[in-house]
């Protein structure tokens, strides 16, 4: 293996490959690991890098990208493979171009992506989508770790404005060729009628490929937060305000504010809670901030459901939030930590 890795860098090291020295510097931190170490003590023990961060992600991604393919056929596969190469070009274009190392960040976007994607969705809607999620949600802020909004959703906002027709009228059912023109939500908005929860807990319902077997996700979120690669305040106080402001609006206006269950189950809002709205990168720091974040994320989930012309929330809810997270951040710490007066 010590020999494969030298012939690695010798390869980067060459006239001819060093304008691609990025990507031979990614295949040895993937192949081989990190090779960064410190001369003396302290050590850090265990400290997870960014790589093993990805890595956990990508691991609690897995249930729900196997269900899809499962519950909507092979063309899952060919619209994550889309997504991967599109978005790979641009993420690998501009590590050449800043002669950076490419960004491990790209490998949950490239998998997120796809999964928040209705199964009838073009494979070329799915290439430029997720190329532009990528250029103009992270790159063009500097790159991973910089980026204001994630990436996946400002893909996914993009074609849903640019394609609308595509993005919301044919739903494939699960395990069946069949094709309908609503899902749940839209159900619910346009007539009025509520899907049978067990039918929305097993995916038994049309929707966006990854969002559709709940139980996936749930199994997903909980692994990532027991491992602490997401922070349970947040999804925690997103589903929990939804409950809450759905259980008061359905009180009050049933005909137009879905019921609490209904609402947590329907759509993409377990998906967003435990998969995008956790971002590391785009959401709060500090803990008061994560509850207010979710919590806000779940007031605008049910207001956009209930009195917009969209059926689903849960993409503009995070957004809108992600933008609203440095000024969160901001008076939670004034808040906190107040200027003593002379």
């Amino acid at each position: 293996m010590k020999k494969m890795q030298e012939l690695l860098h010798a390869a980067a090291k060459t006239k001819l490959l060093k304008p691609f020295a990025a990507v031979f510097e990614t295949l040895d931190g993937i192949v081989f690991g990190p090779t960064e170490i410190t001369a003396g003590a302290p050590h850090v023990v265990d400290n997870i890098e960014i790589k093993r961060y990805m890595s956990m992600a990508i691991i609690a991604l897995l249930p729900s990208t196997a269900a899809a393919v499962v519950f909507f056929g092979w063309r899952v596969l060919l619209m994550i493979l889309a997504s991967y190469v599109a978005g790979g070009i641009v993420e690998v274009a501009f590590a050449l171009i800043r002669k950076r190392e490419i960004e491990e960040g790209f490998l949950v976007t490239g998998l997120i992506f796809p999964l928040v994607l209705p199964p009838t969705t073009p494979i070329w809607v799915v290439a430029v989508g997720c190329a532009i999620g990528v250029f103009f949600g992270k790159e063009v802020f500097g790159g991973t770790g910089r980026n204001i909004f994630n990436p996946a959703l400002v893909g996914r906002l993009f074609i849903t404005i640019a394609f609308p027709q595509i993005m919301s009228a044919s739903w494939q059912q699960p395990f069946s060729d069949a094709i309908t023109t609503a899902t749940p939500l839209a159900t619910y908005k346009t007539a009025g009628e509520l899907t049978g929860l067990m039918d929305l807990f097993l995916g038994n319902v049309a929707g966006s490929i990854g969002e559709v077997f709940r139980i996936g996700i749930i199994l997903g979120g909980a692994f990532l937060m027991i491992s602490k690669v997401a922070n349970w305040r947040i999804p925690l106080s997103y589903l929990a305000s939804v409950a809450l402001f759905a259980w008061i609006g359905n009180l009050i206006a049933p005909d137009v504010v879905a019921p609490p269950l209904f609402q947590l189950l329907g759509g993409g809002l377990l998906f967003g809670a435990m998969f995008m709205a956790t971002d590391p990168v785009t959401s709060p720091v500090n803990h008061e901030s994560k509850f207010i974040f979710g919590a806000l994320c779940g007031v605008l989930t049910v207001i956009i459901r209930s009195f917009s012309g969209y059926t689903e929330g849960v993409m503009f809810s995070i957004i809108f939030m992600n933008a609203l997270t440095p000024l969160i951040d901001h008076f939670v710490l004034k808040v906190k930590y107040r200027t003593a007066k002379k």
